[in-house]
């Protein structure tokens, strides 16, 4: 990897005093601050360039989604290409570029490595992608992982994107795995507002936190959603729900793993405050990304908390219904054994009857009593009797 052109000193130090002078002068500094990272609803202004395409329009975005090259917070020009890039860069001594990759090749990477002297571990992980959220400090550049989410409305599921970024002295570049975040959104809000621009690569860095961290309320208020309608659909009894439970569980340990480690990566960034000369407003800013992180990661524990409860109460229901069901075929079965005692004691008594009636019906010339006087009767009489033995012998068993 070749040496690190040589540059003038690092807008942390002159530059980033003297844009923080400006936006103090300008009133409200934390009110500024905050119009410029709230989203206007109903705007009419469409961000001069996309930093993410719209799904429409291709399978395989292009690498390159935007680049722009920033100079006391206002955008001076937009490169088409990486080398274009580098060189306005390099004829910008005051400048700071704000590079957007969205699934980059090989060597586009290598290229960024070589001129703004990325370590190799970082570009590696930006490769291969399927990092969970880090941050890394490499000399000079800092580097991030962000696991950003969305909530899609129509499979009722949550999509996880990853966000690679690297923050140097005078540049930012992103390099996104997966639709979200909206970063268009974010570059948008920054150029309408160039104080915060001034501040360096630091408030873009801020700016896409709290642009992650804002676009997991709406997947918390989706999952809080699911897990009402789950909790309906196992009191009703439904058939499928232990499959949903289940798949939303596994999207709830996604989401711990998005979050979780968020949370003690912005406490490392608050912990360097001093060290680095970090802008006062730059941290307000992140300790209120830090709250807002730590309050949805609790909320995502106490999902799981519930979709474990739920299941276990799901499983508690479909045990009493099967213990329910057994019993009734049980009930059922018994009732059937003893309508089967009362056939077979009837068909006993009648073929008592029966039988002696069937042999004395034959028709034979030579039968004992067969001319007898007393025969016929003798004969109802046997059958009488051996009909009331019978009768009382199943009564007594309970057969009748």
């Amino acid at each position: 990897m070749s040496e690190r052109r040589a540059r003038p000193a690092p807008k942390n130090s002159g530059a980033k005093n003297s844009g923080a002078k400006n936006f103090g002068a300008k009133g409200s500094r934390k009110s500024v601050w905050r119009r410029a990272l709230t989203p206007t609803s109903g705007s009419s202004d469409a961000p001069a360039a996309a930093d993410e395409p719209p799904a429409s329009e291709t399978a395989e975005p292009p690498s390159i989604v935007q680049a722009a090259l920033y100079r006391d917070g206002v955008r001076v020009s937009s490169p088409a290409t990486l080398a274009d890039t580098f060189r306005e860069l390099r004829e910008q001594p005051s400048g700071m570029a704000w590079i957007g990759l969205a699934r980059p090749p090989e060597s586009e990477l290598l290229s960024l490595a070589e001129e703004f002297d990325l370590h190799p571990l970082a570009v590696e992980d930006a490769m291969e992608a399927h990092q969970r959220p880090k941050l890394e400090r490499y000399g000079d550049t800092l580097f991030v992982v962000l696991r950003a989410a969305r909530y899609l409305d129509a499979p009722e599921e949550v999509d996880f994107g990853e966000l690679h970024v690297f923050v140097g002295p005078d540049f930012v570049i992103t390099v996104r795995h997966g639709a979200a975040p909206d970063l268009s959104a974010v570059r948008h809000r920054m150029e309408k507002t160039p104080e915060l621009l001034k501040l360096g690569p630091e408030a873009v860095l801020y700016a896409i936190l709290d642009a992650v961290v804002d676009g997991y309320a709406p997947v918390v208020a989706g999952v809080q959603n699911d897990i009402d309608e789950i909790e309906t659909e196992v009191f009703r009894g439904d058939p499928e729900v232990s499959r949903r439970i289940y798949e939303l569980s596994r999207e709830m340990v996604e989401f711990q793993r998005a979050t979780r480690p968020l949370v003690s990566m912005l406490h490392a960034l608050m912990a360097g405050f001093a060290k680095y000369g970090t802008d006062e407003e730059l941290q307000r800013y992140l300790r209120d990304v830090a709250d807002h992180v730590t309050h949805t990661s609790e909320r995502v524990d106490g999902f799981r908390q519930a979709l474990t409860d739920i299941l276990t109460v799901n499983a508690t229901l479909v045990t009493q219904q099967q213990n329910a069901e057994m019993r009734a075929l049980a009930e059922a079965g018994f009732e059937q054994n003893e309508e089967i005692k009362k056939i077979s004691a009837w068909a006993a008594i009648l073929f008592a009857p029966t039988l002696v009636g069937t042999i004395y019906g034959m028709n034979f010339d030579r039968m004992p009593e067969l001319h007898w006087v007393l025969g016929y009767p003798f004969a109802i009489l046997l059958m009488a009797a051996v009909c009331t033995s019978l009768y009382v012998i199943f009564k007594r068993k309970d057969w009748l």
